[in-house]
């Protein structure tokens, strides 16, 4: 309440139940990243089929999945900027619009360059998709859901990953490859008129701007009586500026930061290069098409639930401890999915066990992030960990394209992987040890879970 006993924004949306109207918005913003997590991936769900069309080599889609997550990484620096200016409704329809158009225009590539390009365009789209739809879903959620509603939201990516393995598994063999990013693009585009229509612009932009009469009305549609929304007080500091970036290794942070990054980087690394290359690899190894694209089903499902249990033990024990501990036994894991030869049932169960321990373990990471930075300094420092992780998920594919232009076997770059994950196991471990020192003072309300993709 202010002085003279006008509710404030954040008070108002705080102590309301979630209505239909939140709820609704919250569903398509996930919804936004389902079909966000199905184009990321797509192209590595097609890669095996290109490459036998073509007739090129399955090493060279290393550049193009390294390419597509840079356009990511660029999209998602670029799109906070123009959602400052012109509002992250617009910004998100924007993107959505982007990759969606992409992604239809991906059958008419002819070339491993043409294709590049376009997979550029369309991580575009997709890296700057992502940032929108998320603050508008965590905007609109009251404070005590809004670290669930963006794990939820966040989980979205996975989700679509393994829904585009399911659809990639029947559609590649009957159809042909360009049948996935003809559905890829599609759906976004599906997507568009319910995004225009149910979805607002982003409460806080809109504080910003000082719009009392929109505010008005979308508090009214939250449920909240026409009298009070109409009384609303907009504060000035709606919306906490980031500190600068120098303070992250400012008043003994340093170390912090620095082993936080490195986590983010390498786990990243260790996803994507994975997630990317488990298609071809089984290909290769003369497992089915469709089973090779189900093993990055198997391990999204498995990733998903792994976060789900990780997350519950982390919060009433150490977290740096448990979730290094579950990256020991995700390097094993991962390790014998490289086993699997030409089985497509050990490949799949040895994929969801991978996808349980070490991604389970990689979505949590970002947890550390939260509960190391105060409330100042938390959008910067998560904004410059994911920012290194996004570096080694662009590494990651380019390095496993290498190992396997150098004729290096699916069982040896899957220990590559396994050593990557060892070192994002010491990593943590020493967040734990050297960095967080007092879990019984850890936020454990802050969000638990980010996506591979």
């Amino acid at each position: 309440m202010s002085a003279d006993g006008r509710p404030d924004l954040d008070s108002i949306i705080n102590r309301t139940s979630t209505s239909r109207f939140q709820t609704l918005i919250i569903a398509i913003c996930t919804a936004v990243m389902i079909v966000d997590g199905f184009d990321t991936q797509s192209i590595s769900f097609a890669a095996p089929a290109i490459a036998a069309t073509w007739h090129v080599q399955p090493s060279s889609f290393g550049f193009v999945f390294g390419i597509g997550l840079f356009g990511g990484l660029i999209g998602a620096i670029t799109t906070g900027v123009i959602a400052d200016r012109i509002g992250r409704k617009p910004t998100l329809m924007i993107t959505v619009l982007l990759f969606g158009l992409a992604s239809l225009a991906t059958p008419l590539a002819d070339s491993m360059t043409t294709l590049g390009v376009i997979r550029f365009v369309t991580g575009l789209g997709v890296g700057g998709a992502l940032p929108g739809a998320i603050a508008i879903a965590a905007e609109y959620a009251p404070k005590r859901a809004r670290a669930t509603v963006a794990a939820i939201t966040f989980c979205g990516i996975p989700l679509g990953s393994v829904i585009g393995s399911v659809l990639s598994s029947q559609l590649i063999p009957a159809f042909g490859w360009q049948s996935v990013f003809i559905a890829g693009g599609l759906l976004p585009l599906l997507l568009l008129p319910l995004i225009g229509v149910c979805v607002p612009e982003s409460i806080r932009f809109l504080a910003l701007k000082h719009d009392q009469a929109a505010i008005a009305k979308l508090l009214t549609r939250m449920g909240i009586p026409e009298a009070e929304a109409a009384r609303v007080e907009i504060r000035s500091d709606a919306e906490p500026r980031r500190a600068p970036m120098r303070s992250l290794f400012t008043e003994g942070r340093a170390l912090g930061t620095s082993l936080l990054s490195l986590a983010l980087f390498l786990t990243l690394l260790m996803a994507f290069l994975v997630v990317n290359w488990i298609p071809t690899l089984a290909t290769r190894s003369g497992i089915g098409t469709s089973a090779a694209i189900l093993g990055v089903a198997a391990l999204n499902i498995g990733g998903i639930l792994g976060a789900l249990v990780i997350s519950r033990i982390s919060l009433r024990r150490a977290p740096g401890m448990v979730i290094s501990l579950f990256y020991v036994l995700g390097a094993v894991a991962i390790a014998s999915v490289g086993q699997a030869g030409s089985s497509g049932t050990w490949l799949l169960i040895s994929a969801f066990v991978a996808g349980f321990l070490a991604i389970g373990a990689q979505m949590c990471t970002v947890s550390l992030l939260a509960i190391y930075y105060d409330t100042r300094l938390r959008a910067t420092g998560v904004g410059w960990a994911m920012g290194c992780g996004r570096v080694g998920g662009i590494i990651g594919p380019i390095i496993g394209g290498a190992l396997i232009a150098a004729s290096i076997g699916m069982g040896v770059i899957f220990v590559v992987a396994g050593l990557v994950c060892v070192a994002c196991a010491v990593t943590v471990f020493a967040i734990g040890r050297l960095v967080l020192r007092a879990p019984a003072e850890l936020d454990v309300s802050a969000p638990n879970a980010t996506s591979t993709t």
